[in-house]
């Protein structure tokens, strides 16, 4: 997409997904569900849940449901989750990598399956397509009111292992990205600057991109809409390269 980063093109086809609030809350609720079963019910002490936390804090999810996925998770009868992934290709040669967190693997891999075939792609082995793309960090935040100086703010997030920044002058957000090992030590930089993201997470950025005329642009964002309103489904990463009438579109 013209004067878009790549991984930013990703973030604004996500965020048009993320309109249905209802399944971003349930999607949400279960990572923090998650997250305290898995290392406890202080965020301080367990990282995955501070994240989860705070991403839920960024789509305005009430504090007493974050309250209660968190005791649902660290009581002594919550459910057992997996986090499981799986590769595959749309169609037109489109890679495509899913995040899931599930209770039943068998359900979960049937119905992945089963959008991929219904719809024109297949299923691979594992490892078939995460060799194109890179895991980055990526926060999303307001731009704070005292940043006058760019290339100041700039220079601070480096020392935090920043990469990128871009600046959404016209909505008045910044948008970085990080290497995957630096993402701790980023978020610890945003927190001494006082900056609170409205998103924070491990994306998987495509190193190479696909583009496609307006048909065959519809025939795969069917797959992955499909693939993202499945409730196992946690996350969907792709190299489907858009141009902005094709965002539009969708």
């Amino acid at each position: 997409m013209a004067g878009h980063s790549k991984w930013a093109n990703i973030k604004r086809r996500k965020g048009a997904q993320d309109a249905k609030r209802a399944k971003v809350f349930t999607k949400l609720i279960k990572e923090i569900t998650v997250a305290a079963k898995e290392a406890g019910p202080d965020p301080d002490g367990n990282p995955r849940l501070r994240l989860a936390i705070q991403n839920a804090k960024g789509a305005n999810m009430p504090k007493d449901t974050i309250e209660r996925a968190i005791s649902k998770g660290s009581g002594a009868d919550a459910e057992e989750y997996f986090d499981i992934t799986y590769e595959g290709y749309a169609p037109h040669g489109v890679a495509v990598f899913v995040e899931c967190t599930t209770d039943n693997l068998n359900r979960t891999v049937a119905s992945v399956r089963s959008i991929f075939t219904k719809n024109g792609g297949s299923l691979g082995k594992n490892g078939s397509v995460e060799f194109l793309f890179d895991r980055k960090g990526i926060f999303s935040f307001r731009r704070p009111e005292h940043i006058t100086d760019e290339d100041s703010f700039m220079l601070e997030l480096i020392d935090g292992g920043v990469e990128e920044v871009e600046f959404d002058n016209e909505n008045g957000y910044v948008q970085i990205s990080t290497a995957m090992e630096d993402f701790g030590s980023l978020q610890n930089k945003l927190e001494e600057m006082d900056i609170e993201t409205e998103s924070a997470e491990l994306q998987r950025i495509p190193t190479t991109t696909v583009s496609l005329d307006n048909e065959a642009f519809l025939s795969v964002i069917k797959l992955i809409e499909l693939l993202e309103d499945d409730d196992d489904v946690a996350k969907v990463y792709h190299n489907l390269e858009a141009t902005d009438e094709q965002m539009e579109m969708v």
